[in-house]
């Protein structure tokens, strides 16, 4: 896989995973907010019930004797009901001391009403509760009495006739004192309600971050393929074009000093000394070519295989072959008994040292004819970067 396709998905899973975090806190942080908007309007409905219940307490003066709907909490219920038409809230006051079984609280709200009553500061209570689709923020507002309520809900003795008519005396609804939790005003709503507005909100939310993401995604890509994936890729263009051509003369223009330019740097300095080595060894075997040129015995230079690489003229005169047809060809192949050549090889290699190399042996070669011929031959070793090279110098011996 290459470098590009590498970097461009690590960078792709970054961003994604980025934008998927992204689009987890927008939904959780759109939900809290829906939420807190949800509860501040559930407060301000639970406090315009409370303060009607207070304002017609202190102004009704015995009107509700003559018109039942002005009792403070029926003229209340009736209010809230009016407020929240058409909305998805459902309001409703709730007491654990109840006239009117609407208001009886349900487990939820008897719960939170005992829990309110117990605590040293009450306060609001909102929670979501449900599950299964069904969920639904609730919200309760507890009510204290106040003096005007004494009127109907102090002693049976001191209530109002109606009053007494319609509960007897020992009704739990009896015997209020100022400042004790009465009650409190319910507000419920679906949270599939609330849920709608997060939908279109989410929406427009992870839109422009997806915008901004992909920007963000072409922008890097931009920038890591000029700043990086360029440069890398000069660099191995180079590399190529040495090794497919053996040209050290190709240099790289380094264009920065960070790593990349370091990089850049290092390969110019290794293709400056790799040159510098080309030429010596072009002089070198330049000088070898011409001194074996003019030598007057006969010179064979071949690899540890037998494979001839370098002659001269005498070594082709000896064989009958032209420099071209004996290149290539086995130096084993023009010998009468290559075994000690072979073993001699061997021997050097795994020994360090071989009887056969630095010293003069008499061995038969035959020409390109099958002619054989005495010949006295000398073998040394030079050793080049790449393998050991092996030469031998023949001197024909005359026969009685």
């Amino acid at each position: 896989m290459r470098i590009t396709t590498k970097l461009t998905l690590i960078i792709s899973v970054l961003l994604i995973t980025l934008f998927m975090a992204l689009g987890w806190n927008s939904y959780q942080h759109e939900l809290s907010l829906i939420q807190q908007q949800g509860v501040e309007k559930a407060r301000i409905i639970a406090r315009q019930i409370i303060e009607t219940r207070d304002y017609l307490s202190r102004a009704e003066q015995g009107e509700s004797e003559k018109n039942f709907a002005l009792v403070p909490q029926v003229a209340a219920s009736r209010i809230a009901v009016r407020i929240t038409e058409g909305s998805p809230y459902y309001v409703r006051q709730v007491s654990l001391r109840n006239r009117n079984p609407e208001n009886r609280p349900d487990a939820y709200e008897a719960s939170e009403l005992a829990r309110i009553a117990a605590s040293p500061t009450p306060q609001e209570s909102f929670r979501v509760v449900g599950s299964g689709g069904k969920e639904a923020l609730r919200y309760l507002l507890p009510m204290t009495a106040e003096k005007s309520c004494l009127t109907c809900h102090g002693s049976f003795e001191s209530a109002p006739r109606f009053v007494q008519e319609r509960f007897p005396k020992g009704h739990p609804s009896y015997n209020y004192r100022v400042g004790e939790i009465i009650g409190a005003i319910s507000v419920s709503v679906p949270m599939r309600e609330l849920y709608r507005s997060i939908d279109s909100n989410l929406f427009h939310g992870l839109l422009i971050e997806s915008a901004i993401l992909l920007l963000l995604l072409v922008f890097t890509g931009w920038v890591i393929h000029r700043a990086i994936l360029k440069p890398v890729a000069t660099v191995a263009k180079g590399i190529e074009g040495v090794a497919s051509s053996g040209n050290y003369t190709q240099r790289i223009e380094q264009t920065g000093n960070d790593e990349i330019g370091h990089l850049v740097a290092s390969f110019n300095e290794l293709m400056a000394e790799l040159e510098r080595r080309t030429l010596q060894r072009a002089e070198s075997d330049e000088r070898y070519r011409n001194f074996i040129e003019i030598a007057q015995s006969p010179i064979i230079t071949f690899l540890p295989d037998g494979k001839i690489v370098i002659v001269n003229q005498k070594a082709e005169q000896l064989f009958g072959l032209t420099k071209e047809e004996l290149l290539g060809q086995s130096i084993c192949d023009f010998m009468a008994d290559p075994a000690p050549l072979r073993e001699g090889i061997r021997d050097y290699f795994q020994a360090g040292s071989s009887s056969l190399i630095g010293t003069t042996s008499l061995q038969t070669v035959r020409n390109v004819c099958g002619n054989l011929f005495a010949v006295e031959m000398v073998i040394s070793v030079s050793q080049t970067d790449q393998e050991a090279m092996f030469t031998a110098i023949l001197r024909t011996v005359k026969t009685p």
